[in-house]
């Protein structure tokens, strides 16, 4: 009798939920990273809207709060042990936004650091699936196949990958180019709050996406795409 089981040497894709806890930390490390950046949203729009506060006095209070609240996650993750990568990721982009904002006198420039870094990761992208080379088959023999490099030699994963990876490199230039479009038109409540809204959830759609993508080729060959 012959064996339905998968080979030893191809271990099964982890769920979507450990996937994430992987690269997010969990749902309290998307909450965490979040929050930084929502407190500056909230507090921009408050001293400017509810108490008049214009210029650099505004600013300032949304700065401080923001990288206090960066600051603040940090440590209660130390004081629980936990791992403090995602926070210190987090404390990086808030710190460099915030410095320069305050030198610009311009909230909007809190984001700017967040634009360039989608830029050039979407060259990354679509320039690893223009060599052949695609970045999100690479990141998956990091996460899930032990660091093994079968998937270049596998035409079928490499179609699937080339494939993924253009996805994900033109849903990524979509997003920073519209919150590159509020940068210029100086809309800075609209910037932030696209910042917030395509920040994590198109994440996880292309997550999901990759691995019922790569789940369906590796159970059945005749679904991988065109090539």
């Amino acid at each position: 009798m012959t064996s339905t089981s998968r080979p030893a040497t191809e271990p099964p894709l982890p769920s979507l939920s450990e996937q994430m806890a992987e690269q997010l930390g969990g749902w309290k490390g998307l909450l965490e990273s979040s929050i930084p950046v929502v407190v500056f949203v909230v507090l921009n729009v408050v001293t400017k809207s509810v108490f008049d506060m214009q210029g650099r006095s505004g600013l300032t209070v949304a700065i401080v709060a923001s990288v206090a609240a960066a600051l603040t996650i940090a440590g209660y993750r130390l004081t629980q042990r936990r791992s403090i990568r995602h926070a210190m990721n987090g404390l990086f982009g808030v710190g460099i936004g915030a410095v320069l904002a305050w030198r610009s006198g311009e909230a909007r420039d809190f984001y700017l650091p967040g634009i360039y870094y989608g830029y050039a990761y979407a060259a990354v992208l679509l320039g690893s699936a223009v060599v052949r080379k695609p970045m999100v088959g690479w990141v998956w023999s990091v996460l899930v196949n032990g660091g093994r490099k079968d998937w270049l030699y596998d035409a079928r994963l490499l179609r699937a990958f080339q494939w993924l990876t253009v996805l994900w490199g033109v849903v990524w230039v979509a997003k920073v180019a519209v919150q590159h479009a509020f940068y210029l038109a100086d809309m800075e409540t609209a910037l932030g709050v696209s910042r917030l809204a395509l920040g994590y959830p198109p994440y996880l759609m292309l997550l999901a996406v990759t691995v019922w993508t790569v789940r369906r080729v590796r159970r059945d060959p005749a679904t991988a795409p065109a090539g």
